[in-house]
Formats: C-alpha cells, structure tokens, sequence
C-alpha cells in the first residue's frame, strides 16, 4: 500500500515538474505588465501608462513595413491608435461621475524589458474615492497584469495588481498610511518571485539535490531530513543575504549596472546552478553558489522596484516590505518542494528523471534565455 502511494507520488511529482518546466515561457522576455501612475492633487488626477510596445504591437499592429523592428515614426504615425486602444480600456470613476481622460503627450521609454510607449493624460476629477477599472490586454492575455501606482497630495501612495480576476477596484486616495504602502510591497514581492522563471528556475536548481548526497562518483538519498532541512536553510539563508544587499544598493541608487548585464547573468546563474546537479563541484557547498549569484538576482529585483516607483514617503519601509514579500514567496516553494522531495528521494525516478533530467531542461531554458539577452536577439518567438 505505501509502496503504492510512494511510486503515484514519484510518477505525479516527475509529470508535475516536467509540465511546469514545459510550460514555462522560452523567450527571454518577463510576462506582459503595463505601469500606470496616477498622481490625485486638487487639480484633478494625471496619468502616465507605460505599455509594452511589443504588447502594442501585437494588439493594433505597429510594425507598418514588417520588417521586425519598430521605429520612431512607425510609433509617432500610430500615437491616436495607441491612445484610443488604451484608454478605451481604462475607466476611472469618482463617485457616480467618470472621469473623461484627456491624452497630453505620448513618448518612449527603456524599461529592463524593451521599450514602452508612454501615455501621458489628465482628468478634472477631483475626489477623495476613486474607482479604477482596467481591461488592458485581457482579452489576448489573460496573464497580463497592470501594476498601479497611486498618490496622493501628501505623497503617500498606494500600489495595485489589475488581473481578470480583479480587473475593478477602489481606493480611498486621502487616506493612505505607511502600513498599507510596506503591505502592498510585501504583496508585489511575493508576485515577483511567482512570476520571475529565471528565479524560480535558479531556487528549484539549488533545491533538486538537498534531498541527496554526491558519494562514490554517484547521487544518494541524504540520511534525514534534518540535513536535507539545513542544506535548504543553508542555501536560502545565502540567497537572501545577497540579494538584499544588492537589491538595497540598487533601489537607494548606490549602485547600478546594465540592464542587459544582469539579465544575462541571471540566465547564466541558472544554467550553472543547475549543471552543478550533473557535474558536482560544489555539493555541500552550495550555499556559496546561492550567495554570489543572489548578488546578481538582487539587481534583477531592483529592476522590478524601479518599474514599480518607491514612494519616497516611505522608501525604507517599502523597500523591507517588498524584500520580506520575496522571502515570503521563496518560503512556500520551498515549504511545498522539499517534504516531497524528501519523501521521493530514495526513488530511481528521482535521481534519474527528476535530478538529471529536469536539470537538462532547465539549462536548455535558461540556454535560450541568455542567448536571447546576451546578444539582443530573439530565438523563440
């Protein structure tokens, strides 16, 4: 009977990690997000919407020559399309009055990921409770989210996540306190890390073997799980330190480096992470790995705040806030990961199929990805 249960649990956890390997997205490119600030003062409330135009592209067709790239003019001719899609997708109400979005000026700019339009508008409305309702790109992609940033006269801000599932909600713009602002980032924290593959990607690399041992040229099933237990502990403990570090210095604009160097080395992290699975060098040690690439992945999490925009109102509280929200995120994949594995280790399938072929696909995935962000060039589309 345990024997029964053990062997459905190895074949369930085996097709649960290749489907989810499988399913994740091979282009190098972060799931489709748009900005939207919105600044409430006694004037009314102005707007900028910073939208993908590869997005764009795709819903009203930018590219007029076909060639695959865009350019200046090919955007400029297409600004009235541009302003009439989006805000014909974006409805802010006070009260019982909508509020009339008028479009002031329309320009681009360089986001970690490509390059955005940016929709400048304005509106009279002037309220202390707003509605916002928001259907961008929902009916193309049901994973594409609006992240909302919301102040106030008082420079306080609120942040939102717009999906399907909560494509309308409210907010009561004079009343916004610091607390909210550290929930709201610990929030896009956890949602980070459960969007961001390469992370996922690299943690999941890092886990594989805690479950094992690296004896006699071969892997073993580790004695307890009080080891496996520490390794994990170990591991996350470095990732953490490090990316803290540098995640701090980049969002307090201490340190910075290019987009595209990060990007690659992200990818390049997960490709030796998870070779070391199949050419051990750093077994026992892999907390050292964690840690000088959680370094890198800092920069890449600083990249997502600055999308995001710290309230300045609030910098250091948004800043742990967003940090414990990535922890958090971590946490569960772990929480969920390592009783199974543990469970599962001892299993040939395990060993075999999981460790070395799941490791396999991993660097191929994150092959792809570095490619693509090394040398800007698009493999997968």
């Amino acid at each position: 009977m345990i024997s029964g249960i053990k062997h459905w649990l190895t074949r369930s956890f085996i097709l649960a990690l290749m489907f989810s390997l499988f399913s994740l997205p091979a282009h190098a490119h972060k799931p489709s997000d748009s900005y939207l600030s919105l600044r409430a003062d006694q004037n009314g409330i102005h707007g900028q919407w910073d939208i993908a135009l590869r997005d764009l592209d795709f819903a009203i067709g930018l590219d007029e020559d076909g060639n695959g790239e865009l350019t200046w003019d090919e955007v400029r001719n297409k600004h009235a399309d541009i302003a009439a899609y989006a805000l014909a997708r974006l409805k802010i109400t006070a009260g019982d009055k909508s509020c009339p979005l008028t479009v002031r000026q329309q320009l681009i700019d360089q986001h970690s990921d490509g390059a955005y339009t940016v929709l400048m508008f304005d509106s009279t409305c002037n309220a202390e409770k707003i509605k916002v309702q928001y259907q961008l790109f929902f009916d193309l992609d049901t994973q594409h989210k609006g992240l909302l940033r919301l102040v106030n006269h008082k420079d306080a801000t609120i942040t939102a996540i717009f999906s399907p599932e909560q494509a309308s909600q409210e907010f009561v713009v004079a009343e916004v306190n610091q607390w909210q602002q550290f929930s709201d980032y610990i929030f896009h924290g956890i949602w980070h890390i459960w969007i961001g593959f390469d992370h996922i990607l690299f943690l999941l690399s890092l886990l594989l073997p805690a479950v094992l041992v690296f004896n006699g040229g071969k892997w073993q099933a580790a004695s307890s799980f009080k080891a496996a237990a520490i390794d994990v502990l170990k591991i996350v403990t470095a990732f953490t330190v490090a990316h803290s570090i540098t995640l701090s210095l980049a969002a307090l604009n201490v340190l910075a480096l290019p987009s595209r160097l990060i990007e690659s080395a992200i990818a390049a992290s997960v490709i030796l992470a998870a070779l070391n699975n199949l050419f051990p060098l750093f077994q026992g040690r892999r907390w050292i790995v964690a840690f000088a690439f959680g370094l890198i992945h800092g920069f890449g999490f600083a990249s997502v705040l600055a999308d995001l925009g710290l309230p300045q109102s609030a910098l250091m509280l948004a800043l742990l806030g967003f940090n414990l929200g990535v922890e958090i995120g971590q946490l569960i994949i772990v929480a969920g990961f390592l009783p199974l594995a543990y469970l599962l280790r001892r299993h040939w399938l395990y060993q075999r199929a999981i460790l070395q072929v799941g490791s396999g696909l991993i660097i191929l995935i994150a092959l792809v990805w570095f490619i693509e962000r090394a040398f800007n060039m698009l493999l997968i589309s």
